[in-house]
Parts: C-alpha cells; structure tokens; sequence
C-alpha cells in the first residue's frame, strides 16, 4: 500500500499496483515493481554484471574517500555510485572477458576547485609518504583548502587515506603506510575546500613499491 506524503495531488511512497514510489534528496521517483527474472543471462549481460562487480570491488576500500572526493557530482548522482559510474565509463581495459582497471585513469575526486602546481611525492622512511606541491596562492582557491591524500595497495585491498590534511598554504604532507616488503601502492592527490563546498579533481602520482 502506498503513503501519500503530500496530499492527492503529490508525490507517494510505497507500492501501488505495479509500481514503487520513492524519493532521494527530495526529488520523486516511480519506478516498476520488481518482478522475478525467468529467462536466461546472455553472455553479454554477465559480462556486464562482471565488470560491475570488478569496479564495487575496487572502490569498496575507498568508500569514505570517494564520498568525499565526489560529493556534488551531479544534482542527483555523488558519492560512490558517481565514482563507481566514472570508473566503468572511464578506466577498465581490455576486452572482455580480459578486463582490468587502470589505476592511471581512475579519479577518486571530481569537481573545480584548483589543483596546486607541482605536485610530487616519495617514499621516505619508517613507511612515510612525502607529498608537495607549490603553497604559492591559486586564482579561485584558497590557502585554507586541505590537501586529500590516498596509497592505495589495490592487490590487497587495503587504503591509506587523509581527508583532512595540511592546508594548501603549508606545501607539504605525510601519509603512513605499511611497508611489508612486496605491496604496491597507487598515489593520488585532491584538494577540498575548508568549508567542503567543493573539491578539486585528483592527480594521480604513479605508483610506489615497497
């Protein structure tokens, strides 16, 4: 049965007859009841659902990162389904079924706010990434904006993030990592607005074995 939340002439919620209302942001939705699937999976569709799989995978370490590092993509899409809908438009390779995710082409952050120039990092002792970048001030950003950091060691699905760190103006940062010998880490770079209104687009810094 379906709740009407704003009287006979508005939007509802719930199930009525073949079909769902529901609402995200404020915005209603309608949508077809589900309805079990009889017939069978073709070869492309499971390919499909593969690579879906793949890139949920792939981004599920980096779940509070992308969060932020998407927030306000679109008016009704941000967060992990944007950075899960610009992976699998953007960055696998190969032909199916011989299909990988490069790492290269992957942003973990999307949007206007200026990246600093110069931007470089290395490995440094007792597992400390150093990352740097010119502190000198960027046209429509702010010395406040603190830098976003991630080492993602993809084979063993484990992140190391900051989403909090020095500010711009400071020109430098660390991130701790594990260095068990043998791990690999891709690097990535953002900024986000001290008030988190909005955030830069990541670089990514290649990447660094133990």
């Amino acid at each position: 049965m379906g709740k009407l939340s704003e009287g006979i002439y508005g939007s509802f919620e719930g199930k009525v007859g073949p079909v769902v209302g529901s609402s995200w942001k404020g915005i209603p939705y309608i949508k077809s009841a589900y309805k079990k699937r009889t017939e069978k999976v073709s070869g492309k569709e499971m390919a499909n659902r593969n690579k879906f799989a793949m890139a949920q995978a792939w981004l599920k370490p980096l779940l509070p990162f992308v969060r932020q590092g998407f927030k306000g993509y679109t008016e009704t899409v941000e967060g992990y389904s944007a950075a899960k809908s610009y992976l699998l438009l953007n960055c696998f390779t190969g032909v199916a079924p011989n299909i990988s995710i490069n790492p290269s082409l992957m942003k973990v952050s999307y949007g206007d706010l200026p990246l600093s120039v110069n931007i470089k990092v290395k490995q440094g002792k007792s597992g400390l990434l150093q990352f740097t970048w010119n502190k000198a001030a960027v046209k429509s950003a702010g010395a406040q904006d603190q830098v976003m950091l991630l080492a993602y060691d993809v084979d063993n699905k484990i992140a190391y993030y900051n989403l909090t760190g020095q500010f711009r103006s400071v020109g430098s940062d660390v991130l701790v990592i594990d260095t068990t010998p043998g791990r690999t880490y891709q690097l990535y770079l953002a900024f986000s607005a001290a008030d988190r209104s909005r955030q830069s687009d990541s670089i990514y810094l290649g990447a660094s074995k133990v």
